[in-house]
């Protein structure tokens, strides 16, 4: 578990590089005594915000790098490499929030049919992958509640992420994953 201390510097820190970045800086440099738990390989993303609406979210969804690191690379790129958006321009900034999502080990859901998979996801708690093949879709938990979504719509949705049919789950080829986050956020400008 990261603390709600450590949860704000990830959050400090994301913005900072955010911001170092967009003005030209090759190499960002950490000035604050990292916790060692943040120094933990971790996956994360980062999600940016403008005015209530999505404006870049990309992360790590498993735990390849130390946390520090890979939160540095994902905010980064969510300002800068999201494929749905144009990048981030220094005077968006003001408007912008950022929400890091540090992620839990992502599981297999196992069932014994297909069907079975709604019942065993947690709205709200829960963020999904789902994959087949070179196909790979990732939601986070907190997508579901803030559209609405019931079980079955957001597995159906996390399909469609993959750029997959929305009930591919039933495919015994497709593999649904599941993974909890512990999610920090700025206060709302």
């Amino acid at each position: 578990m990261i603390s709600e201390e450590d949860g704000k510097l990830l959050v400090k820190i994301a913005r900072r590089a955010i911001e170092e970045h967009l003005k030209g800086s090759e190499k960002f440099e950490l000035d604050e005594d990292i916790p060692e738990t943040l120094m933990e390989k971790r996956g994360v993303f980062v999600t940016l915000e403008k005015n209530g609406a999505l404006r870049g979210c990309i992360g790590y969804p498993e735990p390849v790098k130390p946390l520090i690191e890979a939160l540095i690379d994902a905010a980064i790129s969510a300002a800068t490499r999201d494929p749905r958006f144009p990048p981030v321009e220094p005077e968006e900034l003001e408007d912008i929030t950022v929400e890091v999502s540090v992620l839990t080990v992502p599981e297999p859901l196992e069932v014994e049919r297909p069907s079975d998979y709604p019942e065993h996801i947690r709205v709200g708690v829960d963020g999904l992958i789902v994959e087949r093949g070179w196909a790979r879709g990732l939601l986070l938990p907190q997508v579901a509640p803030e559209w609405g979504w019931d079980a079955e719509e957001f597995l159906c949705n996390t399909c469609m992420k993959a750029g997959l049919p929305p009930d591919c789950f039933y495919d015994p080829e497709t593999r649904v994953y599941r993974f909890q986050a512990q999610i920090f956020n700025e206060e709302e400008n």
